[in-house]
């Protein structure tokens, strides 16, 4: 028993000492951080394993980048012998705003086209009955007042479509483009990051796969880019247009909208590259057999996993793709 105890104790010896050993092994290379935090070099070439680098590539990019949609409003034909066609909505607020809109549009043409016109040729005609002594001044008074209360009228028709249109304009559309819409439209609507904007053009093409119709794509046409920016999330909200002929597309149906972007020819490097402190971003350049550089990179869109490079980095230039954060670490001292 005395004998299975020395044993025990001399292998417990041995494993500490080999995981002192293993500890003192693991532990990270000296590294000689200058110049602010620019230049990095280690102490030997075992040390570099630990990372990894790619070169940046410069070359023209085709990506497809997608976004999430829904059908938001469908036009169908009015089975009441209305001379306007009927649009459906997913959200009852907007079909209540567009009724309510198209409502002040008729009370605005019959203002302007009807009642104003009465009550301008009143008042001409008491102008020039009061001149031939034929009428009184109260009469033309009357008259008057008539023509600026019609005048209001129109007014406070004008000013109670703003709202309406304010609304329509921010779920993405444009009033006159719902009233001329062609039955058999479908509208989709989808919000793009702001770093997209600039891609998204009125008229593009795009490829629409709806969830309840997996084996099928359908060919969309960009119809409208929204004039604001979400404050909040940064997105901008697209409207795209699609036929319908057969009606099997229903408002409320969710999509997933792809656009086929051609960025022309830059230098890339891989997300995981890139690090971002204080609104500025930073690459590390390999830039020896022991060392790295940080530089500073102005950069672009993202696409897939691919990040455009404005200036900063050549191509050719090689760049730690793993081990990022820990250069990071040594360059900024966190």
């Amino acid at each position: 028993m005395r004998t299975t105890l020395i044993i025990s104790l001399i292998c417990l010896g041995l494993f500490s000492c080999e995981k002192k050993e293993n500890t003192q092994t693991d532990k990270m290379p000296e590294t000689t951080v200058s110049h602010g935090g620019v230049d990095l070099l280690f102490s030997d070439a075992k040390s570099m394993e630990f990372f990894q680098v790619s070169q940046v590539e410069q070359k023209n990019i085709i990506a497809d980048f997608t976004a999430p949609g829904k059908i938001v409003a469908t036009v169908v034909a009015s089975h009441s012998g209305a001379s306007q066609p009927i649009v459906l909505f997913d959200n009852p607020q907007l079909s209540g705003n567009f009724t309510q809109l198209i409502q002040h549009q008729i009370n605005i043409k019959r203002i302007q086209q009807v009642n104003i016109q009465q009550k301008m040729v009143e008042v001409a005609r008491y102008k020039d009955l009061l001149a031939h002594g034929a009428a009184t001044a109260q009469d033309l008074l009357n008259a008057q007042t008539g023509l600026s209360t019609e005048q209001s009228n129109l007014s406070n028709e004008k000013a109670a479509i703003l709202e309406h249109e304010a609304i329509l304009e921010a779920a993405g559309f444009h009033p006159e483009v719902l009233r001329n819409a062609p039955v058999g439209s479908v509208y989709l609507t989808c919000d793009i990051p702001e770093n997209q904007f600039s891609n998204m053009k009125e008229g593009s093409t795009c490829q629409i796969q709806f969830t309840a119709f997996q084996d099928q794509k359908f060919v969309g046409l960009i119809d409208d880019v929204a004039e604001v920016v979400d404050n909040a999330t940064r997105m901008v909200k697209l409207r795209i247009r699609m036929k319908n002929p057969n009606s099997e597309m229903k408002a409320g149906m969710f999509a997933t909208i792809s656009f086929g972007l051609q960025e022309g020819n830059h230098m890339t490097i891989n997300k995981y590259s890139l690090i971002t402190i204080q609104g500025k971003s930073y690459v590390f350049v390999k830039n020896g057999p022991l060392s790295f550089q940080r530089k500073e990179v102005q950069i672009g869109h993202q696409i897939g996993d691919r990040v455009i490079v404005l200036s900063g980095i050549k191509a050719g230039d090689e760049i730690a793709t793993s081990g990022v954060i820990q250069l990071k670490g040594l360059s900024f001292g966190y």
